[in-house]
């Protein structure tokens, strides 16, 4: 792992510098679109085919914008969709962002230089922030202790009581490691550009390399990396119900015990393929292979004839 970089130069993907603009003295409620007037932090929310849920997570995210005395902008980026995520985001964000490039944390950085906030605030297109949560992220930011930060996840596995126990594995090392999970992460963007952003190294985990950049970037400016523990977001175990838990546990102890594999989107399938995508060349064989439906195997026809032992071996000697 010497000489193993995964950070490119934070210019190669950020012209300039900038800092965090002035905050407003008295705060007052904002909850329509940003029009003229520069916003207090801006929410990025990457989208790749989610006609789904976009439309009702981004009425519950503008309804959890409303609440919060600042005012906001929504950034939604679209990665490169077939369906219709592009124009059902026009019609609620004030601005979508084209990404050609199907890779996550290319889509966040491309939403990031869109954004015209000095607060950023990253949200998975298929979570859902309580008031409370993006309240009390921003407060910290405005504070002036802290870089950035995420929160605990709560995600509805049903009665998956493996998947519920990874969920608290995660939580537990996300608080007391102060790792961000990917579905909600906010920082200053002076200190997400200093740092180069999201590695466009990775295809996965990009969450967690940053999480340790903005550590060590705020740690010398007495900034702390913080992990909220009130109210959880909210996202979906659609994974879970796609793939099952075996698949995400295997694919969990894959990179941890070989974390290079981030950086090939080929092993990191699990997060651009969804259930009936035809688009699999770049995807492992093994994977491939597991992931097929009995009609698209190709199996040998059974021999014709007599199938007793005796018969079939004879075929086989006459071929030799």
């Amino acid at each position: 792992m010497v000489g193993f970089r995964l950070f490119p130069p934070p210019a190669a993907r950020f012209g300039g510098r900038l800092g965090p603009g002035a905050m407003l003295d008295r705060p007052f409620r904002y909850p329509r679109k940003v029009q003229n007037d520069e916003p207090d932090y801006s929410i990025v929310v990457p989208a790749y085919n989610e006609a789904e849920l976009l439309p009702a997570m981004l009425v519950a995210l503008r309804a959890a914008m409303a609440s919060v005395p600042l005012r906001g902008e929504l950034v939604v980026v679209d990665n490169n969709s077939t369906d219709r995520t592009a124009a059902l985001a026009r019609e609620e964000a004030d601005r979508v962002v084209f990404e050609p490039v199907n890779q996550i944390s290319r889509a966040r950085n491309a939403g990031a230089r869109a954004a015209r906030g000095p607060l950023l605030v990253f949200v998975d297109a298929d979570t859902r922030i309580p008031p409370s949560t993006l309240d009390a992220a921003l407060s910290a930011l405005r504070g002036g202790q802290v870089v950035g930060g995420g929160s605990v996840v709560a995600i509805d596995f049903g009665s998956n009581r493996v998947a519920w126990r990874l969920l608290r594995l995660w939580n537990r090392l996300s608080t007391r490691g102060r790792l961000a999970a990917g579905s909600f992460v906010f920082c200053r963007k002076d200190a997400f550009e200093a740092v180069g952003g999201f590695s466009e190294a990775v295809y996965a985990s990009e969450e967690l390399w940053l999480s340790r950049a903005l550590r060590r970037w705020g740690r010398p400016r007495g900034l702390e990396f913080v992990v909220l523990e009130g109210e959880p977001v909210h996202s979906s175990g659609r994974k879970g119900e796609w793939y099952g838990a075996p698949t995400l546990v295997a694919t969990a102890l894959l990179f941890l015990v070989f974390p290079f594999l981030v950086r090939s989107k080929r092993f990191c399938w699990l997060w651009y393929r969804r259930p009936g995508d035809r688009r699999t060349p770049d995807l492992p064989l093994a994977v491939r292979r597991a992931t097929r439906r009995p009609s698209e195997l190709h199996l040998p026809s059974p021999p014709s004839g007599p199938t007793d032992s005796r018969s079939v071996l004879g075929r086989d000697r006459a071929k030799r």
